[in-house]
């Protein structure tokens, strides 16, 4: 499986590499960009990582809850096993499971929950910063621009990496957007 997965992104490459030949002058030009720097140095960026652990925190607060109740209620019921009523024994049995049943249903839903804005949070920012990727290739004279995070680049010149530029630019129109 490794190795086809190897052999796919060397024809690729290869590829790639070719129609570049091919094409000739209208692909002489190629930028990058640092998807992943973008969400952790931006303003923005970091506002989001930040409502996201959040939102992690806030879950694992809550499963830390359901939890402790269902230890607390799973020690009740093996020191008390031999005092308590049949019936209020299986009670509490009963009981346990209904709370572990909860726990993996809230945290089945969390996952979800969260998953879902992380993504509506990320692809905002992608949909907000695509307009500045271009209009940056588009003055420099780029035809390409590559994620690092997506192509799979081994290698590039420090020159081509607009991630910076485009920090910068996110930066002030995310400032003119909070003012306006």
């Amino acid at each position: 499986m490794k190795i086809k997965k190897e052999f796919i992104i060397t024809f690729s490459l290869i590829l790639l590499s070719l129609s570049f030949l091919s094409f000739g002058q209208q692909f002489n030009n190629v930028a990058v960009i640092d998807s992943a720097k973008t969400m952790q140095i931006s303003i923005e960026g970091k506002r989001v990582m930040s409502l996201l652990q959040q939102k992690e925190q806030q879950i694992l607060s809550e499963l830390s809850k359901l939890d402790n109740q269902a230890q607390s209620l799973e020690t009740r019921l093996y020191t008390q096993k031999f005092t308590l009523a049949i019936e209020a024994r299986d009670q509490m049995a009963k009981d346990l499971e209904a709370l572990r049943t909860k726990r993996k249903k809230t945290e089945e839903e969390s996952t979800k929950e969260f998953n879902q804005l992380e993504f509506n949070l990320v692809t905002k920012i992608k949909t907000e910063v695509l307009p500045l990727i271009k209009d940056i290739a588009q003055e420099k004279g780029f035809s390409l621009v590559l994620d690092l995070q997506a192509s799979g680049v081994a290698y590039f010149l420090p020159t081509i990496d607009i991630t910076e530029e485009v920090i910068k630019r996110y930066d002030v129109l995310k400032a003119v957007k909070k003012e306006g």
